[in-house]
């Protein structure tokens, strides 16, 4: 009797300690040709989910549901409507491209689910509605091409031709690049739009060729950018390649080889190592033994991770308490791997740091670090 009293008690005690498993979904492209930054992003929020697990401190576990959506919109509405509609899943880490994320912001609205996008930068993501489901950790488009247009600009190119995809991703990028690029005094020699399937670009480059363009201008994601670079060397076309955050990624140069040497982009965010606590972030990343690399949007999808545990572990796991914990009224000058987060009215982080990177000997490298802004190696003219 006295064995099973202390056993019964001890029993007791342990199911109070045991901590009620709260579940969180990762959305991003992990299969296809933007899935080397859906596999850093989720690796990343694997980390951060890791990482609170293994703290004592913590009210809940957490378990992370992957989902992928394969950078396409109607996978990406499936995978929205999976997750919204379970409602053991209480937020999300949410979208890579903005296509994407545009045709899910409704899904996430509709179910009450409290998202917090990673990666994707078309503004209307945030701005077009007012959707109090939705958040954002990184920057905008409107944030990268006004940094894009004044480098641009300021490096002596005065006639750029654009080339982009007719996503509104890509159509984004051109509005915006356009508009900061011809009020600092540029010219755009043409514009092309392209579909975002699209395998020869002859025709678009050996016109643009005729504009005599000093630079070509690219709003769109890898796969697209890969075959236009390629095929801009095969027609001779050797002028300035410059790209968006959509580029930024080792898929990048490895498909392009030494082709990629010299090629622009511009991302929010600064490389995980120069960021505060980035180094202690990447020994984490090491540890755990993960195959792929964090890419550029990894430390977003950690921040935006820690951004949501933290909101559910002041107000519990339920929906409606997260999306108020997110409001602005809580979110403001957040500390994280990313800089500090502060979301306006819209849920859209208001501080933003935009880096500007250029390809040098199969590396992306932050322009100040490089021999092209040092002078020892010279951009395309």
């Amino acid at each position: 009797m006295r064995f099973a009293a202390v056993a019964l008690i001890a029993l007791l005690s342990f199911a109070a300690r045991a901590k009620e498993t709260v579940r969180i979904a990762f959305i991003g492209p992990l299969t296809g040709g933007n899935s080397a930054i859906g596999l850093g992003g989720r690796n990343s929020a694997d980390l951060a989910v890791r990482l609170r697990n293994a703290d004592a401190k913590a009210k809940y576990t957490y378990d992370l549901v992957v989902l992928d959506d394969e950078c396409k919109p109607d996978a990406g509405v499936q995978m929205a409507t999976k997750a919204g509609s379970d409602r053991t899943i209480v937020g999300g880490v949410t979208n890579y491209c903005s296509v994407v994320a545009m045709a899910a912001v409704d899904t996430y609205h509709r179910f009450g689910l409290p998202v917090i996008v990673w990666g994707a930068v078309l503004p209307d993501i945030t701005y077009k509605n007012d959707f109090k489901e939705v958040h954002r950790v990184n920057g905008t488009m409107i944030n990268q091409n006004q940094t894009n247009a004044k480098f641009m600009s300021e490096h002596g190119y005065k006639n750029v031709a654009i080339i982009h995809d007719t996503t509104d991703y890509g159509k984004g990028h051109d509005k915006y690049f356009t508009q900061f690029f011809t009020q600092s005094g540029g010219k755009i020699a043409g514009d092309f739009g392209v579909t975002a399937d699209q395998q020869d670009f002859t025709a678009e480059l050996t016109q643009l060729k005729g504009l005599k363009p000093d630079a070509l201008y690219f709003g769109g994601l890898t796969p697209i950018g890969v075959r236009i670079r390629a095929q801009m060397d095969k027609l001779g076309l050797g002028v300035q390649f410059d790209g968006t955050s959509g580029i930024v990624n080792d898929d990048f140069i490895k498909a392009l080889g030494p082709n990629a040497e010299g090629a622009l982009a511009f991302r929010e965010g600064a490389p995980a190592e120069k960021l505060a606590h980035g180094k202690e972030f990447l020994e984490q990343y090491n540890k755990q033994g993960y195959t792929q690399p964090p890419e550029a949007y990894g430390p977003f999808a950690y921040a935006a991770a820690v951004l949501l545990m933290d909101a559910i572990e002041k107000a519990g796991p339920d929906r409606k308490k997260i999306i108020a914990q997110l409001s602005p009224a809580h979110v403001k000058d957040v500390e994280s791997i990313v800089g500090k987060i502060t979301f306006d009215d819209h849920g859209q982080n208001t501080v933003p740091v935009i880096t500007k990177y250029v390809v040098q000997d199969g590396k992306w490298v932050m322009w100040e670090d490089s021999e092209y802004a040092s002078g020892k190696r010279k951009l395309a003219k």
